[in-house]
């Protein structure tokens, strides 16, 4: 299954506190290898380019979404492409500049002498000192300079302006002088086809990027959201779907035969088909094909999960679409944990009733 609420997650062993920017575990990466690399700027300002375009827009068309770079950004690109001038072993595969991001693919053809860290931090180096020459520093430090004035001035003076006079040198030169904020995101090849789902993925975001914009309600974390017992849930997608009038509970017991089966799943089916909305946690494998051809069929689902949502989740493949066209809602009555584990008959039960609740409850999100 491709939905978010179900793809592997890889963790680390013991740690439950999400993170984007730890490393594998175990992995040597001095070695040959190719990897997904994604880093942010500081603060997340859009320094680095502009999203034009029409999300509606045909792929190939002269609207269709693309990411116009800044000065800055053509000079992040060209430090890119000159990694091998420094690093010969590492050949650059791809890169897609976003306005406060990067996302790039490295090919490490031969063992190295040091780590892909150096070699992404020597880049940073680059982009840098372009991040100072050009005149964005000086314009970054005058903006946070005069946000941190107005703050003070209303009296909501912050634990870092109080501080200011025991800031470490590299935390004032990361005010004025370091573009992307400290380490960064990889992701390293392993399966078949694994590289062009990557290509696809860095072309496919300014689109998706559009498509957020457009549909902001629809690509954002909702937390402490109350639903009938359960007082603290995580939300993300098209919350109007909890209203709509026709909903139906997809359990599947395991008591049930397959003539018992057979029979409510066409039912459920044609409600779906109707304009009604199925939800279920698609726990037991009859669930998830029930599950499954809905989603195939483009029908409204609410899919209950056993764990909330990292910081900044992103959904993919087709939950990114489902979720663009309003078709879906994510929710769970638990918080996000970074370690999987094995689900318990409890929260299986719990989730059924949710599941349950819902289909005869109209809920307000407010």
């Amino acid at each position: 299954m491709d939905w978010e609420a179900f793809e592997k997650h890889k963790a680390f062993a013991g740690e439950t506190v999400p993170s984007m920017l730890r490393r594998r575990v175990g992995h040597d990466y001095e070695a040959r290898s190719v990897y997904l690399v994604t880093m942010t700027v500081e603060g997340r300002q859009p320094l680095l380019g502009t999203l034009v375009g029409d999300a509606d827009a045909p792929e190939g068309s002269p609207d269709a979404p693309r990411v116009v770079p800044t000065a800055l950004g053509q000079e992040v690109e060209r430090c890119w492409q000159s990694i091998p001038l420094f690093y010969p072993e590492v050949r650059p595969l791809a890169l897609q500049l976003m306005p406060d991001h990067l996302h790039g693919i490295l090919f490490v053809t031969q063992q190295m002498d040091q780590p892909l860290g150096m070699v992404l931090k020597g880049f940073k180096a680059g982009c840098n000192k372009a991040f100072r020459e050009l005149g964005y520093a000086a314009t970054v430090l005058q903006q946070r300079e005069t946000t941190a004035s107005r703050a003070t001035a209303g009296g909501a003076t912050t634990a870092g302006a109080q501080t200011s006079g025991a800031q470490t040198s590299e935390a004032q030169a990361r005010k004025s002088g370091f573009l992307f904020a400290r380490n960064y995101n990889d992701h390293i090849l392993e399966g078949a086809g694994e590289l062009e789902r990557w290509f696809q993925y860095l072309h496919d975001n300014p689109r998706r990027l559009a498509v957020k914009r457009q549909h902001p309600d629809y690509f954002s974390v909702r937390r402490n959201i109350c639903i009938g017992e359960w007082t603290s849930c995580q939300i993300y997608g098209n919350h109007f779907l909890l209203t709509v009038p026709e909903r139906a509970a997809v359990i599947v017991h395991g008591a049930y035969d397959d003539a018992k089966y057979a029979e409510l799943k066409e039912q459920w089916l044609a409600l779906a088909s109707r304009g009604g909305v199925l939800i279920s946690a698609a726990i037991a494998p009859r669930e998830k094909l029930v599950m499954r051809e809905a989603m195939d069929k483009g029908y409204r689902l609410i899919l209950l999960r056993e764990h909330g949502f990292p910081e900044l989740h992103k959904p993919s493949g087709e939950s990114f679409s489902a979720c663009s066209e309003g078709r879906l809602l994510q929710i769970s009555p638990w918080e996000y944990q970074q370690r999987r584990k094995t689900i318990s008959r409890e929260q299986c039960l719990q989730l059924n009733r949710m599941a349950e609740y819902i289909a005869k409850e109209d809920i307000q999100i407010i």
